[in-house]
């Protein structure tokens, strides 16, 4: 007999079948008719517990939204073809596509999206690790996952995200241990006896523009006269695919010998800060002159071969440099000033504790730097070997400084 409360309220009820029945309103529908949930038991208690479930779900907005259910990899893939790809940079794009089809949908792809839980997520960020995945890498899949299921919950799909609730990897901040002066000095005399494209390297190290960003550079950002030059936008990775008409033979598209570009050769920067405006050395903007100098001759040299693109930092036929070429060149260029390995990345390192030694203000490093936010100075700007010995001689003369004598 069914117990029913007032119109459009919950009700449970026991069926011709012998089962328990309850029926719960939780909302409209998209054609507008009432939006009512059925659930069923063996038992009224069973039956009671299941509809005090919905409603809770229904009054915290956390009930998943009714019509077709998804798997982790159908929406995953959804999301990542029709959401995210469209909306988002070529590069973010790029890294979620990793994270995705690499990580995520062969580790949880055959999970109903409601059925996800943190424990499922954290099981795989450690199988990751364990199959030697960076911890960095699970944080990225992870990371992916949290935003893939936001949008999901956002529209309703899902009703909370058991990536937020998951445990993230541990993350053990790497020790980079900047070049010192002395070694940026090395570094930049060995540039200088580059062929072509040594000022690329006084600029990482003078200024600490990103790898994008160097590559990105076009003389139009460049001000020689007043000593600037403008960060706009940000060298891509390139991306090729076949253009052979009869199969080459060739397994990827970047080594067809008619390869066709599919992406952008740069894109502006991908924050606000990023865009900036930077004074440069007087130094520095002799380095470029003369750098000037030397393209226009490799341009007169490379005659009719020559593709005019505006970069600063060009091929010897005029084209963009590729990020990989200028990486290769980096690891050359430590082993000629002798210097130990490093990242890339570390010249960026460099700049940033440059600047600490010359204690800059720090609104001003965050201008140069194109930081959004001072946390980034924490990270960068390292204590070196020479401000370590300058706080330990001023330690010195404090303590042990010889008091004068006090008069009886």
């Amino acid at each position: 007999m069914a117990k029913r409360r007032e119109n459009g309220e919950s009700s449970i009820y026991q069926g011709a079948d012998g089962r328990w029945h309850g029926r719960v309103t939780v909302g409209t529908k998209d054609d507008g008719t009432p939006d009512r949930r059925h659930v069923s038991g063996k038992t009224e208690s069973v039956v009671k517990a299941k509809v005090r479930k919905l409603e809770k779900e229904r009054d915290s907005g956390t009930l998943r939204k009714a019509g077709e259910t998804w798997t982790v990899a159908k929406w995953l893939t959804h999301w990542l073809e029709n959401i995210a790809t469209p909306n988002v940079r070529e590069n973010t794009a790029s890294g979620y596509r990793v994270a995705v089809t690499v990580h995520l949908i062969p580790g949880l792809g055959a999970h109903r999206l409601e059925k996800l839980t943190p424990e499922h997520v954290e099981k795989l960020t450690r199988k990751m690790q364990a199959n030697g995945s960076k911890p960095a890498t699970a944080h990225q899949a992870l990371r992916t996952l949290r935003t893939a299921l936001n949008e999901a919950m956002r529209r309703g799909h899902l009703g909370r995200n058991p990536a937020t609730l998951a445990k993230p990897p541990r993350l053990d901040e790497e020790e980079v241990e900047p070049y010192s002066v002395e070694e940026t000095q090395r570094l930049l005399m060995a540039a200088a006896e580059l062929p072509h494209n040594g000022t690329r390297w006084a600029i990482a190290l003078a200024l600490g523009l990103r790898q994008g960003e160097a590559l990105g550079l076009q003389w139009a950002d460049v001000d020689l006269t007043a000593g600037t030059l403008f960060v706009r936008r940000s060298r891509l990775r390139p991306r090729w695919r076949h253009g052979c008409t009869d199969p080459c033979g060739r397994k990827y598209g970047g080594y067809c010998p008619d390869r066709i570009p599919v992406r952008a050769d740069a894109a502006e920067t991908k924050s606000r800060a990023g865009r900036r405006r930077i004074g440069l050395p007087d130094q520095l903007v002799s380095l470029l002159q003369q750098h000037k100098r030397d393209q226009e001759a490799a341009r007169q040299k490379a005659a009719q071969l020559w593709t005019e693109g505006g970069w600063v930092f060009a091929t010897p036929t005029g084209g963009p440099l590729n990020p990989r070429t200028d990486y290769d060149e980096w690891k050359r260029l430590l082993g000629t000033a002798g210097l130990r390995d490093g990242r890339l990345h570390d010249a960026r390192h460099t700049a940033a504790t440059v600047l600490l030694i010359l204690e800059i203000a720090e609104r001003a490093v965050m201008g140069i730097m194109g930081w959004s936010n001072s946390a980034m100075a924490k990270r960068y700007q390292h204590i070196t070997e020479q401000v370590r010995r300058d706080v330990a001689a001023r330690v010195g003369g404090l303590l042990w400084h010889p008091r004068s004598e006090q008069p009886d």
